[in-house]
């Protein structure tokens, strides 16, 4: 089973919503049994927190499954069993690149490289733009969702 997991700093906004959102693609092409998708946080701050109502609030305008989730932070054993880890932006990336074991760093990625851009999503926690958040995601998670299903198939 391939595992991906989304990333940001408190894990109730960016990567919640990519973690929800991903997983109704996976369901919506019968990869349930084949694809596992986490979200985590790189930081303490919101651990055990709900996502934020803005997230849900989003999610729910666009029929998308709430899960019940409550934020994390990234592990090692995190990092070890993922295939894929995907930060929302680029202090993301820096933080989760000097967290990783030297062995996963080849794992991390930015979300909008599956694009070949070098653009961040923006964090609503600040602006509470989450419909632009949801925009951002659904432009990319379909392409990483492409992937997975790639290497799925070519046995990696």
């Amino acid at each position: 089973m391939k595992k991906i997991i989304f990333v940001c700093l408190g894990n109730i906004c960016r990567s919640a919503m990519a973690e929800m959102m991903m997983r109704q693609l996976v369901s919506e092409n019968g990869l349930d049994s084949e694809i596992d998708v986490q979200s985590r946080a790189t930081s303490t701050y919101e651990i055990g927190s709900k996502p934020h109502p803005g997230a849900v609030d989003e999610l729910k305008k666009h029929k998308i499954n709430i899960s019940d989730h409550h934020a994390q932070q990234i592990s090692r054993q995190d990092f070890d069993e993922a295939d894929v880890i995907i930060g929302m932006d680029h202090q993301n990336i820096t933080d989760l690149k000097r967290m990783a074991p030297k062995n996963d760093v080849r794992k991390i990625h930015l979300a909008y490289q599956v694009l070949d851009q070098d653009k961040v999503i923006e964090d609503p926690w600040y602006d509470h733009k989450f419909d632009r958040t949801y925009h951002q995601l659904k432009e990319v998670l379909p392409k990483w969702l492409e992937i997975l299903k790639d290497e799925k198939s070519d046995g990696n």
